[in-house]
């Protein structure tokens, strides 16, 4: 049985509006921090708080 009220499928989109084109990237965004910035000691000591951080889950998975 067919229903007698009209209705659109397009897609509503609130407040959100799109400055580039749909075949281009969004624009770069700034980040608040990168790696890359960071000093050679500074990732060292990232990297090893990290690695010591992962031996611990391992370690307490063994438990």
């Amino acid at each position: 049985m067919p229903h007698s009220y009209t209705h659109d499928h397009s897609h509503h989109h609130h407040g959100h509006v799109h400055s580039h084109g749909p075949a281009t990237p969004h624009p770069a965004q700034a980040a608040p921090w990168s790696i890359l910035r960071m000093t050679v000691v500074a990732r060292l000591a990232a990297a090893l708080a990290v690695s010591a951080a992962l031996w611990a889950v391992v370690l307490v998975a063994m438990r």
